[in-house]
């Protein structure tokens, strides 16, 4: 186990935030040249801070924003930083800090009305669907009313969790020590069709009522190549990238298509699939 000594930090995290968003397939913004496009959402960048307004978070240097941009813990964002600007690390002989453990939000029975109220009337997600998904544990209430969407990796093992605010505090995130490299929301939870890669956890459950022949995906963001990905288009599944009808989800389609090219864009008529499918409510 190693760590990394201070200054060494310290040069990664005076790496210029334009540099690291280049690399990570982040596209500037054509009227505001402080914003920028990325997997993760639409940030502002103001010299070494950065802001990711529709998710609440922000952060400053470079080690931030890969933390953000790529989902990693610090001593990766440190070594993903030293590969690509050639920056030579001496790790020290001292305890590492370890992958953050994932800690899922406890269920709290209580608030699950809450939670279904919120689906139903606000998200037109039909009441049947939604008991389907609490009765496979891939959804439920925690402590602060959140929509818990399970994430599930190998043999069904929860690898994370998206939330999702159903109170008037609205808000959106992930169950800290999420995985989403190692597995994914999904509905149905496994079959043989056409699959729908979407954004997020509430888009694939609106799609797959839009779409009920095929399975549904949650990408967890915008992410144009998720390690669970290949092995999946090694099954020859006609795959079709559904991501948000906005620059961000264009072009994070293009990426994945120019990397998958067996991948075929499927574009929601309005913003996102929950638009689409509370219009047709």
């Amino acid at each position: 186990m190693t760590s990394w000594r201070r200054d060494e930090a310290d040069r990664l995290r005076a790496v210029p935030l334009e540099s690291v968003l280049h690399l990570c397939g982040a596209q500037p913004d054509r009227q505001d040249r402080r914003k920028w496009h990325t997997a993760a959402g639409v940030l502002s960048v103001t010299g070494a801070k950065f802001n990711n307004w529709s998710r609440g978070i922000g952060g400053g240097g470079a080690i931030d924003l890969v933390i953000h941009l790529k989902n990693l813990g610090f001593g990766e964002a440190l070594a993903w930083l030293a590969t690509r600007f050639s920056i030579s690390l001496q790790p020290s002989p001292m305890t590492a800090s370890s992958p953050t453990p994932l800690r899922l939000p406890a269920t709290d029975p209580g608030k699950l009305g809450r939670v279904k109220q919120y689906l139903i009337d606000q998200r037109a997600i039909s009441a049947a669907l939604i008991d389907s998904l609490v009765h496979s544990g891939s959804l439920y209430a925690d402590g602060r009313a959140n929509a818990v969407f399970l994430l599930l990796g190998k043999e069904n093992a929860p690898v994370g969790a998206e939330l999702r605010g159903t109170t008037p505090h609205r808000w959106r995130g992930m169950a800290p020590g999420s995985r989403k490299n190692d597995g994914f929301f999904s509905v149905p939870p496994d079959s043989m069709s056409a699959i729908v890669l979407c954004e997020s956890a509430i888009d694939a459950i609106s799609c797959s009522l839009l779409h009920p022949h095929h399975r549904c995906i949650s990408t967890s963001g915008a992410r144009p190549d998720p390690p669970w990905l290949l092995p999946i288009l090694a099954r020859g599944h006609q795959i079709y990238c559904g991501f948000d009808a906005d620059p961000t989800g264009d072009q994070m389609a293009r990426q994945m298509i120019s990397l998958h090219p067996a991948i075929k864009r499927l574009r929601p008529s309005l913003h996102d699939w929950n638009d689409v499918l509370r219009s047709r409510s």
